[in-house]
């Protein structure tokens, strides 16, 4: 394959596009991969398109070895079948919805559990044509709010997902081990950096989940790990509950003027100087904070709720997010505090929130939902707010002083705290989610009558897992993590080419020794991108070199005069091929080992 750039679409640019945030995103516009279309939604070009291509080909070729079928759906889809399984609603705003002419409602798909079950649901219908798996890559739909950093996190998207179907547990566990190993050999393949994490389950249900993560510095999600294996996504990380604490010794509850204190700083400073204890200082850990936020429900219902949790630490909002999914989480409003006049800003307590308000004759609580992080234990002490301006209560013991109608995982997980599995303390690193995988059980199998006949004849519900793949992340994360300051440079195995030649001045015998070298490399089944364009300068042509990433780069130029090319990699390492100059007559071998030696 011969791909010549005096013909080739494509445009490099020398300047940043002005929304790029990230590497990958401002490198693949200036190579002329991709170009925004709207936010969140690009157009692939030639280039961008082969390096798709191959990322593809490799995710096929594993998941076909893993026993696992090619279908295609369509990603227009009827409303029906969400509606069953309750994702209609509790998508909310995510999803793109429309109408066709006749006003029947569809929808852009986010993902096709549902399409999948129904699938198998219509063809098969006996425990002898299990165990299935059935795969696609296709392009998926999300209306985000907030689409950022290129192809990371856009509106439109392409996605490997793939579905499990089986007759028991038994059966589910070994079709999941089977895809997760199948995940690690594409990722190995890739040469991608992965972590694989414990993760929450969500919207989508199941007794398992865990995500592959590519560790980066510009990732989105937070993970966790210990020096003795824990790893787990920050919100699926659980606090190691502390004992209770006997209360019988306490003193009682008091309260105190703290005026001028709306803030856990400015408490704990008129607590030293007011009311000094003799086991030492007040710190931020010894009060109790109280934050007020709303839960956002798909249909548009809006919930308060306040989270107690020690004052030294925050409210991680996805923590939050995941334990109360599907709703959305948002930050209290002034309306908010207006309908309820017990929440007195900054000096909250917990004697106006929850049970603690009250109960009505059902014994639900008549105040504010009220859930406590899980450290807050009977006996623990608080400084806390007396809901009255400028006032706290001291003193005031849980369980003996006050309850919650709950408690919630929501507390930020910080560098340094206990591993669940008490393996050690914890490490934080952000990363790219580049695969996801679920046992799902039978949540979409029930709800849309998935069954098959059992070696007894009785009707069994199919258990299924859910295992996807984001294709387009997986390039960007590969772009994040091989590029240098000049551009892309892309792994020999997804490359869009295996070499760039490149003719720099303009004698005519550079030009024609190029397009043999070129051509002769072709023939021999080896991938060439050959700048041939006759009027462009080789500081251009270098540089375009540069930023395009081709692993292999062949200067034909001045060398040819002394019957040399110049053979060097697009990134010198110590421990890769340096740059050579070779004779003009052995460059096309040469040139054919190296690349063998690359592809390996």
């Amino acid at each position: 394959m011969l791909l010549r750039l005096s013909t080739l679409f494509v445009r490099t640019l020398r300047e940043d596009p002005a929304d790029a945030e990230v590497a990958s995103h401002r490198l693949l516009v200036r190579a002329g991969y991709i170009r925004r279309a709207a936010p969140g939604i690009y157009t692939w070009l030639p280039l961008g398109l082969r390096v798709l291509a191959k990322v593809e080909q490799v995710v096929r070729e594993e998941m076909d070895a893993a026993g696992a079928q090619e279908v295609h759906f369509p990603a227009l889809l009827p409303k029906e079948p969400y509606e069953a399984t309750g994702r209609w609603a509790e998508y909310g705003p995510n999803i793109f919805r429309l109408k066709d002419r006749k006003g029947g409602d569809y929808l852009l798909a986010p993902t096709h559990e549902e399409m999948f079950t129904l699938l198998v649901k219509d063809l098969y219908s006996s425990y002898k044509d299990l165990p299935l798996a059935l795969y696609q890559i296709q392009t998926k739909y999300r209306d985000e709010a907030r689409p950022r950093a290129g192809l990371i996190r856009g509106r439109e998207f392409i996605m490997k997902d793939a579905y499990s179907f089986d007759l028991d547990d038994e059966g589910l566990e070994a079709s999941y081990q089977r895809q997760r190993d199948a995940y690690q050999r594409i990722f190995n393949r890739l040469g991608l950096e992965h972590v694989i994490v414990a993760a929450t389950s969500g919207a989508m249900g199941g007794s398992r989940s865990e995500e592959f993560l590519h560790p980066t510095a510009i990732g989105e999600d937070t993970f966790v790990r210990s020096p003795g294996g824990y790893a787990a996504n920050v919100e699926a990380v659980t606090t190691v509950v502390p004992e209770a604490l006997p209360y019988d010794d306490a003193p009682a509850a008091h309260v105190e003027d703290t005026p001028d204190t709306p803030t856990i700083d400015s408490l704990v400073a008129v607590a030293n100087e007011r009311f000094p204890r003799a086991e030492g200082a007040w710190t931020a850990a010894d009060t109790l904070k109280n934050v007020v936020l709303a839960l956002v429900q798909p249909t548009g219902e809006r919930e308060l709720v306040v989270i107690g949790l020690p004052g030294d630490r925050e409210v991680d909002l996805k923590r939050l997010e995941a334990a109360v999914a599907p709703a959305e989480v948002e930050p209290a409003v002034d309306a908010d505090f207006a309908a309820h006049p017990e929440l007195v800003k900054g000096y909250i307590g917990p004697k106006a929130l929850g049970p603690n308000a009250g109960v009505d004759e059902d014994g639900r609580s008549l105040g504010v939902r009220y859930l406590l992080d899980p450290r807050v234990v009977p006996g623990t002490r608080w400084i806390t707010g007396a809901n009255e301006p400028g006032r706290h209560v001291f003193d005031l013991v849980a369980g003996r002083d006050f309850t919650a109608d709950g408690v919630v995982e929501a507390a930020e997980v910080r560098a340094g705290d206990p591993a669940p599995d008490g393996s050690g303390p914890l490490e934080l690193a952000r990363g790219i989610e580049i695969g996801h995988i679920f046992a799902l059980g039978r949540k979409y199998a029930q709800a849309l009558g998935l069954t098959v006949l059992d070696q007894n004849g009785k009707s069994q519900v199919v258990t299924m897992g859910s295992y996807g793949i984001g294709v387009t992340r997986v390039l960007a994360a590969l772009a994040e993590a091989n590029h240098d300051d000049k551009g892309l440079a892309w792994p020999a195995g997804v490359a869009p080419a295996h070499v760039h030649v490149v003719a720099t001045g303009k004698d005519a015998a550079v030009f024609a020794a190029a397009e043999e070298l070129a051509t002769s490399l072709s023939a021999r089944g080896v991938e060439v991108l050959y700048d041939d364009r006759p009027k462009v300068s080789p500081g251009v042509k270098f540089a375009d070199a540069e930023l395009f990433g081709v692993p292999l780069v062949v200067v034909v130029g001045r060398g040819l005069a002394d019957g040399v090319v110049e053979v060097r990699p697009r990134v010198a390492g110590p421990d890769g091929p340096a740059a050579e100059q070779v004779p003009v007559e052995q460059a096309a071998d040469r040139v054919v080992e190296l690349v063998g030696a690359l592809l390996a």
